[in-house]
């Protein structure tokens, strides 16, 4: 699934749902996806919290097929910035 379709699902979900912060999944050479203002774009700006993640781990992420903390330990995703911005992901995904 394209970086572009990925963020207008989050940016359709961040309608209804409210996320503080800011947030950049950072999917290396496929590009990112920033949370900020409400919606979600794959425009790169500075953010609160970065998560490292594959492009085919960040649709397991979303579709609950890897559980966060799952894959921090297993290095699928690596955190870095202000945890709790992290933490209130729990809330978009759940």
């Amino acid at each position: 699934m394209p970086l572009d379709a990925i963020a207008a699902d989050i940016a359709r979900t961040l309608q209804t749902k409210s996320f503080a912060g800011t947030l950049k999944f950072d999917c290396g050479e496929a590009g990112v996806i920033v949370l900020a203002d409400g919606t979600a774009s794959t425009v790169d700006r500075e953010t609160d919290c970065t998560p490292k993640i594959s492009e085919d781990n960040l649709v397991k992420l979303l579709t609950g097929k890897l559980n966060p903390m799952t894959g921090v330990v297993l290095g699928k995703l690596k955190v870095s910035g202000d945890l709790g911005v992290a933490m209130g992901l729990a809330k978009l995904l759940g």
